[in-house]
């Protein structure tokens, strides 16, 4: 694909960044934390991407790991690190798994939430949730929009802004609104946490990618105008919005 006119998140991957998470590795942490990966779970990850966040998971020695993944060349590249007859990767959507009913302990996704429109945010997260057992656990890690009550004018330029961006739409939601999108589908919010989002940040690039990593990406994105411009002009828009945008990780417990 052509590097001026694929999405943001594929152009950075190809320049060589592999965290591309809105809070980082650190949020990535805190979520795993939170939902309190075991010996006893039977966990799903939606869209595992380039499977940073996957092989952390392993690491927990999960009793089953199941990655939901549309795109069939993406799921290859999945099926790579997983092992074993309890380890596999669906290439399906998030919001049609095609997975039983309350077959996981622990259910949870990154950055693909604020991409999808609306109602596809709530046909996932009601799919999070018949997967889930009751006291099951479900897990985002998304951009948040702040404060709540923002002027319907910065919402919508930002982002048109944002998506004009990525050239991907990303419709992100307030903080409010994501606890309510849990909500509604029978999940109590249990754990809640943001900070800024400062993806393309110096020294938020180097503690995600490590020093060595991070100056070669610098030096791979130098090194081509294209991508060199774009990544630039995702920079000066986050920055633009830094006041109004926030990653955010919650964790829902399936009530019932």
């Amino acid at each position: 694909m052509d590097t001026a006119k694929m999405p943001g998140h594929w152009l950075l991957a190809r320049m060589g960044k592999r965290v591309l998470r809105p809070g980082g590795v650190v949020m990535t942490g805190r979520l795993l934390d939170a939902l309190t990966i075991g010996p006893d779970d039977d966990v799903v990850e939606f869209a595992p991407g380039l499977g940073m966040t996957a092989r952390e998971t392993l690491k927990r020695h999960p009793k089953s790991f199941t990655a939901i993944e549309r795109d069939q060349a993406a799921a290859e590249m999945v099926r790579q690190y997983l092992q074993g007859d309890h380890q596999k990767c669906v290439v399906a959507g998030a919001a049609a798994t095609g997975l039983a009913s309350q077959c996981a302990t622990v259910v949870y996704g990154e950055a693909m939430l604020t991409m999808q429109p609306v109602e596809e945010k709530r046909r996932i997260v009601g799919e999070a949730a018949r997967l889930l057992k009751p006291g099951g656990r479900y897990g985002i890690h998304e951009f948040a929009l702040v404060p709540d009550d923002i002027a319907e004018s910065i919402r919508k330029e930002l982002i048109r802004d944002i998506s004009t961006s990525i050239h991907h739409t990303a419709i992100p939601l307030t903080v409010s609104q994501w606890c309510e999108l849990l909500s509604s589908k029978g999940l109590e919010i249990v754990t809640q946490t943001a900070v800024s989002m400062s993806l393309l940040g110096p020294r938020r690039l180097i503690r995600d990618e490590g020093l060595g990593r991070a100056l070669r990406f610098v030096w791979n994105v130098a090194r081509n105008g294209q991508a060199r411009r774009r990544v630039l002009a995702m920079r000066r828009t986050f920055r633009k919005y830094q006041d109004h945008i926030k990653a955010i990780m919650l964790v829902g417990r399936k009530t019932s």
